[in-house]
């Protein structure tokens, strides 16, 4: 038989069941059980914003990860394929660029044959996919288009290959040529256009690559459509090089931003987060802060 000490030591958590390891008793709530929240079903997609408010998923360096929005993909085994897709987009605009703006007077463009084919194309390509394994939508569109556009750049070029070229100036002459590859090239400017539109809320070396690259694509596109039958206009040529060169250096820039950290650099590439961006208004934010708990004391 229970004495009354050993009635008095049971307390209520001995006549109470307990929950998931804990007492039933929430001093927080009076006593009522706490909610069990289950995890909302986002439907498998791997870029819902699930804790937003989680600072391990801020971006650093927007450029490295090809990732214009505030928030990582979730974390996958996968290496960031960016820098690699980056780094063949920069090599193969380079080198095109540099005999758009008549480098040594090479008369065309046919060792870009074989990056086209087989670092700006087939390796930005898988880049691209990779992306699309991480769960970066416009990492995916962007580096897999343009992996596509330098395989397309590469098959129209191809001699003997398809016969594009040479089908259309035997049927319509030179200005057939230079028109329709006028048209493809103005067709990846208004897609250029698109993707620039959505940089303009993450860093300036982000918004500087799709800005010049859009430059170059235009106004190579006005000069193959600007053709005196026999030549594409010279000065466009020659401009759509130069921002070319301009886009190739801002790529190598922003691979580098995802390659370097404390493992292998001595510094942090700096990207500069536009002053309207998430990142930019958090930072003037702690700056307001900070000068205001200075003027405070």
């Amino acid at each position: 038989m229970a004495t009354a000490a050993e009635h008095t030591n049971r307390g209520p958590s001995m006549e109470k069941p307990t929950y998931n390891g804990t007492s039933a008793h929430d001093h927080v709530n009076n006593g009522a059980l706490p909610k069990q929240r289950a995890p909302y079903d986002y439907g498998g997609n791997p870029l819902a914003h699930v804790a937003t408010n989680d600072p391990e998923l801020r971006l650093q360096a927007f450029g490295g990860e090809f990732q214009p929005g505030l928030y990582r993909a979730p974390k996958s085994n996968f290496a960031n394929p960016a820098p690699l897709g980056l780094s063949a987009f920069a090599l193969t605009t380079f080198v095109l660029s540099l005999i758009n703006v008549k480098t040594r007077a090479i008369p065309g463009p046919n060792i870009v044959v074989a990056l086209a084919f087989g670092y700006g194309g087939l390796v930005q390509l898988l880049a691209g996919m990779w992306e699309m394994a991480v769960g970066n939508t416009f990492g995916a569109t962007a580096l897999s288009s343009y992996g596509g556009f330098w395989l397309s750049f590469a098959i129209i070029l191809t001699p003997g290959g398809f016969e594009i070229a040479s089908t259309l100036q035997k049927e319509g002459g030179e200005t057939a040529f230079l028109n329709s590859f006028g048209l493809f090239l103005m067709g990846w400017f208004i897609f250029t256009t698109i993707l620039l539109i959505c940089t303009l809320r993450s860093t300036v070396a982000f918004f500087f690559l799709f800005f010049t690259l859009d430059l170059a694509f235009l106004l190579l596109g006005i000069g193959y459509l600007q053709n005196d039958g026999v030549h594409p206009q010279s000065g466009c040529i020659v401009a759509g090089g130069a921002f070319g060169l301009m886009a190739a250096f801002a790529a190598w820039y922003n691979a580098l931003a995802g390659i370097a950290d404390s493992s292998n650099s001595f510094f942090v590439i700096p990207v500069a987060h536009f002053p309207w961006s998430d990142k930019g208004r958090e930072r003037r934010n702690k700056v307001d802060n900070s000068e205001a708990r200075a003027h405070g004391a």
